[in-house]
Parts: C-alpha cells; structure tokens; sequence
C-alpha cells in the first residue's frame, strides 16, 4: 500500500488504538432533510470536535463543514435514488475522483447491493472506483447496503457481501452487525466498521450494539441517527468514544453518558 493511502486510512482508524467513531450525515442523499438533520451545519458543528472522521456528501461538506476543521472527510460518492422511488439499489458514481482530490477527502464510500437486480452495476461501479483510487492514493469504504430488505442484516449474507467488496480492493467495509458478527470479521480481511442504522429505543441499546462490534472484532463504528437524532448528542458521541478508545463497558458508558447529558 501507497504511503497516500496508509496516510489516509491512518487518519481515519487511528493508530494509537487501532479504532475510529465516524460519524455518518450521509442520510440526506436518498432521505433528503429527515428529524435532526434538517440544518446540516448545525448538526454537525457541535460534534465534529468529537468525530474520528465526518461521512457526508460533497454539496454537504461545501456548505456546511468549515474548511478550517481538521476531522477527516470520508465522502459518499454513490446515490441517484431516494426512498421514494423503485428501489433504493439502483446507485451509480455520482462524484468523480477528481473531485475527491480536489476536495482533500481520505476516503470515498460506495454502497453496493448483493442479491439484487443491481448487484452487478453497483459492483462494477466499486471496482472502478477502487482502480481510481489506486492510481490518486484514496482508500474506498464500501457499505454493504440492504436498502429497505432489513431481514437481509444476518451473518451469512454479510460475510458474502463484506468478503466480495474485500476481494474487489475495499480497503475498509461499512456493514452491519448481527447474530454471529465474529463469522463476518474472520472471513474479512480488511478492517470493518459498524452501521448504526435507525434510532434505537435507548440509549443502553446503542451502547450495547458498540460494545457487542468492538469485542467481535469490529474495528469501529460510523454512526449518525443513533447520535445526532439523540436528546443529547455531544454526551452520546463521547459516550460512544469510551467504548470504542477506551474499552468502556457498557454500564461504563451509560455512566459517561448520565454525567455529560446534564451538563
């Protein structure tokens, strides 16, 4: 691997723990402004202190992130469909990689969708973004996106799913977590990251979907609505740090959080 690109991933997955909490305002791509994500700015704002990294669309980072920060970008570069239409599958590259470089990204992520009617075009779509990647130095999260097929969140699809975007040159994968997480890691030799996906009733439940990642093996999580959509979102971020950075137990972090929502 190119310096460029273990520079990148190095500001993503950090080398002191080996771990990141990225932190996801994607969403608006095919959800357009839902609950707590209607004002991006000031959305993100408050919490890009405490992200790993920011995942985000370019119109997102332009008009809302100050180009002064210094968190890492990660930037969607798939979309062209929104919940509205047939399917949510029916992605395409809707950024070049030019513009990634222009816009001094670390990464750009790419869902792809396995076992659809759009699983070759969104798999030959990763794989010519992966060989841009290779040539400008900037490592491709692939999602492994199940649109509105939930049901689909089991270890046997996601190992498929996580080890084809590996075979295919991901250098970091964005899936979910499930029953069995350790059989989707140990068949994946890249690094993967945990989707939050839809608000969870409490809090207690977040924590203890991170906390279950991390001792499988996940390397980190790219939350959004499970943080911003939060009552407390700056306690519910650090809270999720402690897990992640600092081996926090569940009950740990629940304390972390109780002690920072009042303030």
């Amino acid at each position: 691997m190119d310096w460029g690109m273990k520079n990148r991933l190095a500001r993503i997955i950090k080398p002191d723990t080996g771990r990141t909490v990225m932190l996801a305002v994607d969403h608006g791509y095919f959800l357009g402004p839902i609950t707590k994500l209607e004002d991006p700015r000031k959305t993100i704002e408050p919490l890009l202190p405490y992200a790993d990294a920011i995942m985000l669309t370019r119109g997102v980072l332009r008009s809302s992130v100050d180009p002064n920060t210094s968190t890492p970008i990660v930037l969607r570069v798939s979309g062209g469909q929104s919940i509205i239409g047939p399917s949510l599958a029916n992605e395409e590259i809707i950024t070049c990689m030019k513009e990634a470089v222009r816009l001094n990204v670390a990464a750009v992520a790419f869902s792809i969708y396995i076992g659809t009617e759009y699983e070759h075009q969104t798999l030959i779509n990763l794989s010519k973004l992966i060989d841009e990647g290779e040539e400008y130095g900037i490592p491709v999260l692939a999602v492994t996106a199940v649109g509105k097929e939930l049901e689909k969140r089991d270890a046997r699809f996601l190992s498929l799913a996580c080890r084809i975007a590996a075979e295919l040159g991901a250098k970091f994968i964005k899936t979910y977590y499930c029953e069995n997480f350790e059989k989707v890691v140990n068949s994946c030799p890249v690094p993967l990251v945990i989707a939050g996906g839809p608000k969870l009733e409490t809090e207690r439940d977040v924590f203890q979907l991170t906390y279950d990642a991390i001792q499988k093996g996940a390397v980190g999580v790219d939350m959004g609505r499970n943080i911003w959509q939060s009552d407390h979102p700056i306690a519910m971020i650090q809270a999720i740090r402690h897990i992640v950075h600092k081996n926090a137990s569940v009950k740990e972090a629940e304390d972390l959080f109780n002690s920072l929502k009042t303030k």
